[in-house]
């Protein structure tokens, strides 16, 4: 015991010259964490154990789920090229039947569309989600071998009645597949052009256009660049020059015109079936 004594005498000193000793006391000094928000409400697991849900439920959940959310969120939940991963979202932990999730779904939120889904819909989709086990990646994970697995004829035929108005495959998307070969990214760049950024490359440039903004202020005087924010309080625009501008609105005032060229594919999104999205990715990928 006196040897320990000493040596700690002896060691302090040269921690407390180091700094280490500072860290050291401060890391004493604070409280354990504490558990996350919700993560033991009502004697809550932070992963709950959920009952089995209804198979009927878990079908209609799932294949809402892949029209609706699979393109952001993933087979699996656990995150796609633009949305979170759900497993682990404090507020999908939290809901039971998909009280917590509803608001979400039909309100949006940045970077995510509004879907008018009613509550059965939305208590089926929570379902589904809640069905995956939360834990190690290789637990919830649910991984296809492979995501081509619609047919081709029937996607050119879609692609000539729903895409060729605004696109061809000898035009703006001539060897697309060659260009993006992996056919996970190949498909959100069409489902989702405006989460394909990270996808460019020297050898496979995707242009992803940008959303500008005219304002109108009350005394004629105009502005327009790139939008960069929006909300019923403020919109801030990035103009030609480089220079940042925020308005303050108030109601319509000042008077606002978007321009969204990618404003039909967040349409479109809602109108896609499971079946679409298959056979489309089917047939694109052949277009090398």
């Amino acid at each position: 015991m006196q040897q320990r004594e000493y040596l700690a005498a002896a060691i302090i000193p040269i921690l407390l010259g180091s700094g280490v000793c500072v860290a050291l006391a401060q890391v004493a000094r604070t409280p354990a964490a504490a558990p996350a928000a919700g993560a033991r409400r009502a004697g809550r697991p932070a992963f709950p154990d959920r009952a089995p849900a209804d198979p009927a439920a878990l079908d209609r959940g799932k294949a809402l789920y892949g029209v609706h959310c699979n393109f952001c969120h993933g087979s699996d939940a656990r995150g796609g090229e633009g949305g979170p991963n759900l497993l682990r979202a404090q507020l999908v932990l939290n809901d039971e039947k998909g009280e917590l999730i509803a608001p979400v779904v039909r309100n949006g939120r940045e970077g995510m569309p509004k879907f008018d889904l009613n509550p059965t819909q939305i208590a089926d989709i929570a379902a589904f989600i809640h069905n995956f086990k939360v834990g190690g990646y290789d637990v919830s994970r649910m991984k296809p071998p492979s995501i081509v697995v619609g047919n081709a004829k029937e996607g050119e035929a879609y692609f000539q009645k729903t895409c060729a108005g605004c696109h061809s495959v000898t035009g703006d998307l001539k060897a697309i597949a060659s260009r993006i070969p992996e056919a996970k990214q190949l498909q959100q760049t069409w489902l989702m052009p405006g989460s394909v950024r990270g996808f460019a490359t020297q050898a496979a440039p995707v242009k992803v256009p940008v959303i500008t903004v005219r304002v109108t202020l009350p005394s004629g005087e105009n502005h327009e660049g790139r939008l960069n924010r929006i909300d019923d309080f403020m919109v801030t625009l990035t103009e030609a020059d480089g220079r940042q501008r925020t308005f303050t609105r108030d109601g319509d005032t000042p008077k606002l015109e978007i321009h969204d060229p990618l404003q039909p594919h967040r349409e479109l999104l809602r109108k896609y079936s499971d079946q679409d999205i298959h056979n489309l990715t089917a047939y694109l990928v052949t277009v090398k």
